[in-house]
């Protein structure tokens, strides 16, 4: 096979080129990859983040990599500016096939420590956590895949970020994981929904990472001198990889959920984490 030929043949499979992508949570490592990674595949990036000075940075390095990228300043959990920022990316782009949605987190408030029990959780730091990783999945979907519906671009994907915590509950994170349990409940609810009345047009499904190193964790992973601290060491008791996943390990899945060749995948949840999974811890 020559070289044109593979690359065509790659291109039918994974290529974005003139496609509209929209993540959320840009601001953070794993959106920012994300949203580089759609540009590279060819794809027109809107990214959407709370902070306007690290979703301006983000697009001024998709440009500097020869891509097409629109900032907005956007939360998840108001409707009101998701359909504005909607809005400007139909203004803009005239579509939207791709919608990612990355953003979330732990609240810290909402966890368990030494100092905090289960009994002392408030439930409105529970709810916090709630409203940002699963009415912050829910809002964009119904915002976005309601102008995937009404346009006429076919084979539309939304790619949710769940996580290990979903299934395989960590300690601590006890209203992160109970959200991104609903996080996969409801990818695989949608992607029912949506092909039940638009057929193939609209593909829903999922991400699950394991444990990846962000800004956000790093203090709970890493000590200062850069070496494991006693959580970071039973994370990687139990990754049979041996190491924490990089953003950048995101975007091939991302990809092919998100382009032709996965035309036929819906309502999964793809895992990405090194084995954890899978461990048995024998």
């Amino acid at each position: 096979m020559t070289a044109a030929k593979r690359e065509s043949y790659l291109e039918r499979l994974f290529g974005l080129g003139g496609r509209v992508a929209v993540v959320t949570g840009g601001s953070g490592a794993l959106g920012g990859a994300i949203a580089r990674g759609l540009a590279q595949a060819g794809a027109r990036v809107a990214v959407l983040a709370r902070r306007r000075g690290p979703i301006g940075a983000l697009v001024e390095t998709i440009a500097s990599e020869g891509g097409e990228a629109l900032g907005i300043e956007a939360d998840v959990t108001e409707r009101a500016q998701l359909e504005s920022a909607c809005e400007r990316v139909i203004e803009r782009w005239g579509r939207v096939d791709v919608l990612v949605n990355a953003a979330g987190g732990n609240i810290p408030q909402a966890t368990v420590s030494e100092t905090r029990s289960f009994f002392d959780l408030s439930a409105e730091d529970f709810e916090r956590a709630l409203r940002l990783n699963l009415l912050g999945t829910v809002l964009p979907s119904q915002v976005f895949a309601r102008a995937m519906s009404e346009g006429e671009a076919q084979g539309c994907s939304i790619v949710n970020i769940s996580s290990l915590t979903a299934r395989r509950p960590a300690s601590r994170v006890v209203a992160y994981a109970a959200a991104k349990a609903g996080v996969e409940n409801f990818t695989r609810w949608l992607a029912v929904e949506l092909t039940r009345h638009y057929g193939e047009r609209i593909r829903v499904n999922a991400i699950a990472p394991g444990f990846f190193l962000a800004e956000q964790n790093r203090s709970l992973l890493l000590d200062a001198e850069g070496g494991l601290t006693e959580r970071g060491r039973k994370i990687m008791q139990a990754t049979p990889a041996g190491r924490f996943g990089a953003p950048d390990e995101l975007v091939s899945t991302v990809l092919w959920l998100a382009g032709p060749g996965a035309s036929f995948v819906n309502g999964t949840v793809a895992t990405v984490d090194g084995g954890m999974d899978a461990f048995s811890g024998v």
